[in-house]
């Protein structure tokens, strides 16, 4: 079982940095256990150790489980961790992601099949093994999927990465009218540019990584980009209590960058 005084077990994959990092230090901040997910290099199990020393400092407990989400073992085996670990599964948190650059001309479809294996099939896979442990529990649950608002307006570039953030919105859709039933709420954070060394490796690639933070800062309604925290916060709506009528969803954290 959870501890005593533990609001649930949550899973983040993607979590030795960035907004995974961010995500699964806000949801101990409120009173999960977390489970946390990254590849299995060693320097992002390095950080994911950083990253369980913060969570266990709160006063919350924290396990580490490394793995490609795109495998469907390494996924299985990641929430029959948490679960044997920590005592069961109440939110579900997806973020895992790779982010290529290419002119549609250049893409290679090893490329292509690779991206959408970790974006898509990795989220999906997620949704399926979490989904099946909640209805085993028969609590319900929260699923939380990573899109983004490059899901919704592409840019030059970035189409690959596009089309797989575009499909984790319909795969949201359905996951929700499907496990609707089971008191199982699906929904999905978009972000716009967040100041993440991810982001900014991918700025880079684009040119000039200031000028291109001030072009999509021109274009936007705030006069800044988003930061890791930002997507935290709302991640830590939709697993509170307070977003049990929210699903099917896929809501756009980008600052005013584009419009639903």
């Amino acid at each position: 079982m959870s501890s005593p005084t533990s609001k649930g077990v949550a899973v983040v994959t993607g979590a030795a940095q960035g907004i995974g990092k961010a995500i699964a230090l806000r949801l101990a901040d409120d009173g999960f256990d977390v489970a946390i997910n990254d590849i299995s290099l060693d320097a992002k199990i390095t950080k994911l150790r950083e990253v369980q020393a913060e969570i266990i400092q709160k006063g919350r407990r924290c396990g580490i489980f490394p793995g490609d989400v795109s495998n469907e073992e390494d996924v299985k085996r990641i929430v029959e961790g948490a679960v044997h670990m920590l005592g069961g599964l109440d939110v579900m948190v997806a973020n895992a992601g790779v982010c290529p650059t290419a002119s549609v001309l250049d893409y290679t479809v090893e490329q292509w099949d690779r991206t959408f294996a970790i974006n898509t099939r990795g989220v999906f896979l997620c949704y399926q093994y979490a989904a099946r442990q909640m209805i085993k529990q028969g609590r319900g649950g929260r699923i939380i999927g990573c899109s983004s608002s490059l899901g919704k307006q592409a840019m030059p570039m970035l189409s690959l990465y596009a089309a797989t953030k575009s499909a984790i919105r319909g795969l949201t859709q359905g996951a929700a009218l499907d496990l609707g039933k089971f008191g199982i709420t699906v929904n999905a954070y978009a972000p716009g540019v967040v100041d993440t060394e991810l982001s900014r490796e991918i700025m880079g690639r684009q040119g000039n990584m200031e000028e291109v933070i001030k072009m999509n800062v021109a274009r936007s309604a705030i006069d800044h980009i988003g930061k890791p925290e930002d997507m935290a916060g709302f991640v830590a709506y939709l697993a509170s209590q307070e977003a049990r009528y929210m699903t099917g969803q896929t809501v756009g954290i980008n600052g005013g960058w584009c419009f639903d």
